[in-house]
């Protein structure tokens, strides 16, 4: 079974194994210059949802001695005040997964002002130093259009993922769609391709590794969907299953594509993680 939290402690034994040293995302906008020739892993998770999934995973991490960023979303299904104070307790970074322009419906005073409280109660937790957009595929918008108006500087920012890194250099995988290829029914949050290589199972993944194949520079986007739980693991591949396909389909259907955005928005808004 793929996408368990025994097969993320594989991968990320691998990497140990291969020498590779870890660095959250804050510790990579700090020191880029300074780790241009070093082998190393951006380790980072978007808790879109299952907020209790983040928290098994950073415990998993920390036994490895490892330290991740962990980027929560301010919608209920994220927001877990209890769980974001103990990811913190274990020395991991903890930083704002914005949607603030979807939330807006694209109006941009309204969207940095939003931003700007929501960064404010993240704030509570960490000194937030790096933020993230949240996909928010189902929206005409992308959030990372604030910042063709604003700078991140203005709040004390750093860095953001997909503005702030070197993807020339550093290999992006993300196991978006529960693939790690799942990048064909990503809407936003993909970058270009430099490396000319592609992996579908986590096992593929460790194989590479373990040939001394695997690039020497990576950021490892993970989500919370890794589960131990059978049941929850059945359900989220279903689910994810069926999504991307609408994805895909919705790109070039606008009905679908219409429906999927009220089904998506009714969800973070009304429904209940898995």
């Amino acid at each position: 079974m793929d996408f368990t939290l025994k097969t993320y402690h594989s991968l990320l034994c691998a990497l140990q194994k291969a020498d590779y040293r870890f660095y959250t995302f804050e510790e990579y906008c700090e020191r880029k210059e300074d780790l241009s020739d070093s082998k190393f892993v951006i380790l980072r998770h978007d808790v879109d949802e299952i907020a209790s999934n983040a928290l098994k995973i950073a415990l998993l991490e920390h036994e490895l001695g490892i330290r991740a960023t962990y980027y929560f979303r301010i919608v209920k299904q994220s927001f877990d005040p209890d769980i974001i104070w103990k990811i913190v307790a274990l020395g991991h970074e903890v930083g704002y997964h914005y949607e603030d322009l979807v939330f807006a419906d694209g109006d941009m005073s309204k969207a940095i002002g939003t931003f700007a409280t929501h960064l404010q109660e993240i704030r509570k937790f960490y000194p937030v130093r790096t933020v993230s957009m949240h996909g928010s595929s189902s929206s005409i918008y992308d959030n990372r259009t604030l910042w063709q108006h604003y700078r991140l500087a203005d709040f004390n920012l750093i860095g953001e993922p997909y503005l702030t890194t070197d993807f020339r250099r550093v290999f992006y995988l993300t196991d978006t769609g529960y693939a790690w290829d799942g990048k064909k029914y990503a809407v936003r949050d993909i970058v270009e391709d430099h490396f000319g290589i592609s992996f579908h199972t986590t096992r593929q993944v460790i194989n590479c590794i373990g040939r001394n194949e695997f690039p020497e520079r990576c950021m490892i986007l993970a989500h919370t969907l890794w589960t131990d739980s059978m049941w929850q693991w059945t359900l989220l591949h279903l689910r994810e299953f069926f999504k991307n396909r609408v994805k895909r389909f919705s790109k070039h259907n606008k009905a679908v594509g219409f429906l999927y955005s009220h089904f998506v928005k009714y969800y973070w808004t009304h429904g209940k993680s898995f």
